[in-house]
């Protein structure tokens, strides 16, 4: 197999975890498959981009294990809060961990799966993926990833050659097995799971497993990881605000424990800084809505932190849970200020131009990705009128932290509408025309490098 050795880790930590913390499942025998997307630049980080399209499609389609790491998937155990509703019957219900690797900068990464077939936890559902479900992945973490979002990164699609039926799409459509690289797939619902099975000794185990591998700190101090865990969540919330992207189901489940944002199903970009706005068709009380992400998360970090309550005191977890408004409020405050493409000043003068460009833009309506677009520097152009004056004002003590040099700003902005996604799938739909979604990646890519 043609890794390249020094940046092919293979790793099994996992496994020290215990058999009790997953099932060991096989992937589903598919009638075909053909390779859709490869992530080289992701597969490069852990080196795997010297694998021919066959050698891929062995192992991201027929999942022949990997060289040194876990040779048989595992479908993790775990439990979790749905839309507020406790659920301990959930799981890796359509999807395992596949294989863990090392980056380049050390980390523990996971090659999760998405549509790879029947588990122990699938219940009623089939454990497949629809072809638009991984296009809509791609799309979501390719311009998050350009945004500055902490997200996985979908590695691999390949089509499978079944039909499905679905409800929410035109049935019969076509199927497809996602690959996802992502820093760990322990979710707060991991943690929710051993609190609701009163396992003392696994969760001090699984405390002890996030620490050393995934946030590479000594001990299994429970207070600590959730101080981490605030950190972390914080600046997702704060991120997911500044991209102006709403995840849609931001359950307990979908939470990772090392703050980020992975497993996207009815995702949207807002259109204007729309506190309100949805994505889910079926999040009828607007629990997920752009503006309650924040809240959401930091409710779930609750239940992480209810959870720990099994292994530590109360009071210094909830000393540390105090800590997350704070917390937020300085992250908003760096990824706007990164967005809008200037340099942090000081704590009073970046609260203060947040807070007036919050107030603008919900005034104004103003379309998200137009007046990211417009701003990136610190200027506004003349054509934004006086009620725009407050901003300009704010943005005069704070100097650009790149200039608009690149060819990108001289185009139009790169955003990720619905009515786009929807144009995007259109000609694979209707002719396997993949050309368009080629051409969106290398555009978002594109946006990614002139912001970075």
């Amino acid at each position: 197999m043609p890794v390249t050795p020094q940046a092919y880790r293979p790793e099994t930590a996992l496994l020290d975890l215990g058999d009790a913390f997953w099932d060991p499942v096989q992937a589903a025998a598919f009638p075909s498959a053909e390779l859709r997307f490869r992530n080289d630049r992701a597969a490069d980080e852990v080196g795997l981009a010297g694998l021919t399209d066959e050698e891929w499609i062995r192992h991201f389609g027929r999942f022949a294990p990997l060289p040194g790491t876990l040779q048989q998937p595992l479908a993790l155990r775990y439990h979790g809060h749905q839309f507020r509703q406790y659920n301990p019957d959930i799981g890796d219900g359509r999807g395992f961990t596949f294989a863990q690797l090392r980056d380049g900068s050390g980390r523990l990464m996971d090659l999760g799966t998405k549509g790879s077939g029947q588990t122990p936890y699938s219940r009623f559902g089939d454990g497949r993926l629809t072809l638009k479900g991984g296009v809509r992945e791609i799309l979501a973490t390719e311009m998050l990833e350009a945004l500055n979002v902490p997200t996985s990164r979908t590695l691999s699609l390949i089509e499978t050659g079944e039909e499905l039926a679905r409800g929410d799409e035109p049935s019969p459509t076509r199927s497809a097995v996602l690959v996802r690289l992502s820093h760990g797939h322990i979710r707060i619902g991991t943690f929710q799971r051993l609190a609701y099975l009163q396992d003392e000794e696994g969760m001090r185990r699984l405390v002890g497993y996030v620490l050393r591998a995934l946030y590479r700190e000594d001990g299994a101090d429970p207070v600590r990881l959730l101080e981490l865990v605030v950190q972390r969540a914080a600046t997702l919330a704060a991120s997911y605000m500044a991209a102006g992207f709403v995840h849609g189901v931001l359950n307990s489940d979908n939470i990772n424990i090392t703050g980020e944002s992975f497993d996207y199903g009815p995702w949207r970009f807002a259109p204007t800084w729309d506190p309100g706005f949805t994505a889910a068709y079926f999040d009828h009380a607007g629990l997920y809505a752009f503006g309650r992400q924040p809240e959401a998360i930091h409710w779930n970090v609750m239940q992480l932190a209810a959870s720990l309550r099994l292994v530590a005191e109360s009071e210094p977890l909830i000393e540390t849970l105090q800590t997350f408004a704070s917390q937020y409020q300085a992250a908003v405050a760096r990824a706007l200020l990164w967005r809008i493409g200037v340099l942090p000043r000081d704590a009073e003068a970046d609260r203060a131009l947040v807070q007036t460009f919050e107030r603008a833009v919900r005034a104004t309506s103003a379309p998200l990705d137009r007046l990211f677009f417009d701003l990136f520097g610190g200027k506004l152009p003349e054509d934004y009128g006086p009620e725009w004056d407050d901003l300009r004002t704010a943005l005069a003590s704070h100097a650009p932290r790149k200039s608009r040099d690149h060819a990108y700003w001289r185009g139009e902005p790169c955003a990720m509408l619905i009515d786009e996604v929807e144009a995007i799938w259109a000609p694979i739909a209707d002719g396997d025309d993949w050309s368009r979604l080629h051409a969106k990646v290398a555009a978002i890519r594109t946006m990614g490098e002139a912001h970075a």
